[in-house]
């Protein structure tokens, strides 16, 4: 594990081996981050948030409470978390609306994952979509609201008839 001078790491936080942790990083308390994953310049993570093995998180994302990122997940730049459906600078009766990022998923760059939603396995959110919904696994979506153009292959190229012309994968 590698975690830059200035990163700041609650000591309740978990992280695995071989991961890395960048400039300006906050980590809160009792976060779980697993092994070999890239946490890239001006992250922040939010306290309670998981995130499995093989992540790469790119910079100035912040991943808040009520957020689980699964395996070999992709976060482009700027990627915008939400965790609170009805926002108000001051509620008593605030709760968390969970989010979940399926294993594979790519989330491109400057796309916003409004709370409460699933995005699937090996789905791939273009770079400036709002995701407002369910996302289906190997989904390619894009656009505000994210709308669904076509399918994906676990490789990331586009599989629009099921089968990957790249790897030859067949899509479930």
């Amino acid at each position: 594990m590698f975690v830059h001078e200035s990163a700041r790491v609650d000591p309740t936080a978990e992280i695995g081996d071989g991961t890395q942790v960048w400039i300006n990083v906050q980590i809160r308390e009792l976060v779980r981050i697993g092994r070999q994953c890239i946490i890239s310049k001006d992250v922040y993570i939010d306290h309670g948030v998981v995130i499995g093995d093989l992540v790469k998180i790119q910079n100035s994302v912040s991943v808040y409470n009520g957020v689980t990122i699964e395996d070999e997940v992709f976060v482009g730049p700027n990627v915008a978390f939400t965790n609170d459906y009805y926002p108000r600078a001051q509620n008593p009766d605030w709760q968390v609306s969970p989010t979940l990022v399926r294993r594979g998923a790519s989330l491109g760059a400057n796309s916003t994952i409004v709370c409460g939603h699933t995005v699937g396995e090996y789905a791939m959110v273009g770079a400036g979509s709002v995701v407002v919904r369910d996302v289906d696994p190997y989904a390619l979506v894009v656009g505000n609201p994210a709308r669904v153009v076509g399918r994906v292959c676990r490789c990331g190229q586009r599989a629009d008839n099921g089968v990957c012309g790249a790897c030859g994968f067949i899509l479930p």
